[in-house]
């Protein structure tokens, strides 16, 4: 069971200021900018806002058009009006600015008054092979955040474009190296793809993610479940459409164990593992806790232990439970049970549609995308930039 909410007090110890000793009220607010794609938005994405949001104390993020991406880096995922919606529902985002230019220059910084921006400790090229801050590097108003092993959105579409259990266990399978090498071509091409399945779950990751607060006075406690398997704005609408159903709402939502997604969903799924979707969901600001590993069965025993008012459903088809049984029983006959119609249809299924339609597309964007990172990393080599950095964007 996990906890939700993000504190100053949170923070101030990210920064190595002890709880309460800030001197915030005395001084102005460090407002920091971040910009992206922000496609196919994961808990990657989610780190690294966190992780800008602990620097200072109002975090603008900047969300780049389809137009831009397609210039710079080929087609995105999404919509632009789905990515603007997914990086709004994450939890430690102040503000948004829709169609934020690809390059990020100092004009870009002063126009929203922020005092720097944040990236991760890998790179982004233009079209033309550029760093895309290289003029905020030069004036020392760039810092750097960890970028999150294991995850990525290039991974994320090669999981899908794969479809095998691959991405859950066994990355020597024929299969997966086939895979690798098909988005990897070139001698000197390292596959994004070796990323894929690192992640390694620690209890200071959750707990990063979901320090927060126990129900309080007066609160309707809300309970929902299900896979939330690769986290979009399907599972965002359902969410803030729940968040709504009370003037003080605490949402739990249950997360089912890969096993039990894969025995009512079929297929290869969940896409994404357990502790993945776990951090997923976590950041999303309609959450206030997480319950891992949840029963697929709403019964008794966890209606009483978390004194649930509310049991909420999308219009999604409900699987029976292993015993032929409705896993929601026990709320429908306790009267507490509402089926709600987030007026959004889109699925898991429909996003790896998208993906399995546009294949030779994000296969082209993949390709493109490593040689200008091999190129640069390549340059850095020549001029003796063996480095840590170095080393890192070739794991990339």
């Amino acid at each position: 069971m996990i906890k939700n909410g993000h504190h100053a007090a949170d923070r101030e110890a990210e920064k190595g200021e002890p709880p309460g000793g800030s001197d915030l009220d005395q001084r102005s607010v460090v407002r920091v900018w971040c910009d992206g794609c922000y496609d196919m938005v994961h808990y990657g994405h989610s780190n690294q806002l966190r992780q800008a949001k602990a620097m200072g104390d109002y975090l603008v993020v900047g969300v780049h058009t389809d137009a831009e991406i397609s210039r710079h880096k080929g087609p995105p995922v999404f919509t632009q009006a789905e990515r603007y919606k997914m990086v709004r529902a994450i939890k430690w985002v102040d503000e948004i600015v829709e169609g934020a230019p690809y390059v990020t220059t100092l004009q870009t910084l002063d126009q929203f008054n922020c005092d720097f921006c944040v990236h991760g400790d890998d790179i982004t090229l233009t079209v033309d092979g550029e760093d895309t801050y290289a003029e905020v590097k030069r004036e020392q108003r760039y810092r750097e955040c960890k970028r999150t092993q294991g995850v990525s959105t290039t991974d994320l579409v090669g999981r899908m474009l794969l479809m095998t259990k691959t991405h859950h266990s066994n990355m020597d399978n024929p299969d997966y190296l086939q895979h690798t090498d098909n988005f990897g071509k070139g001698p000197k091409g390292h596959s994004p793809w070796t990323g894929v399945s690192q992640f390694l779950q620690t209890s200071q990751k959750i707990i990063q993610f979901a320090s927060g607060k126990e129900p309080q006075a007066g609160d309707t406690i809300i309970y929902v479940a299900g896979a939330f398997d690769l986290f979009h704005i399907g599972h965002v609408d359902f969410l803030e459409k729940v968040y709504n159903q009370a003037e003080k709402p605490y949402v739990i939502v249950g997360l089912h164990f890969d096993q039990e997604v894969n025995r009512y969903k079929g297929k290869n799924y969940p896409i994404m593992n357990v502790h993945e979707r776990t951090l997923s969901v976590l950041a999303c600001r309609y959450v206030s806790e997480v319950v891992i590993g949840a029963p697929y069965a709403v019964g008794r025993d966890l209606l009483d232990h978390f004194k649930v008012d509310l049991v909420c459903h999308g219009k999604t088809e409900v699987f029976p439970d292993k015993d032929g049984s409705d896993p929601y029983a026990e709320p429908k006959q306790r009267g507490v049970f509402r089926t709600l119609d987030s007026d959004n249809g889109l699925t898991t299924d429909d996003i790896v549609q998208r993906i399995i339609e546009n294949r030779l597309l994000f296969e082209a964007r993949n390709q493109k995308k490593e040689a200008k990172e091999m190129a640069v990393f390549e340059a850095m080599k020549r001029r003796g930039e063996t480095t840590e950095d170095a080393a890192q964007l070739s794991s990339q």
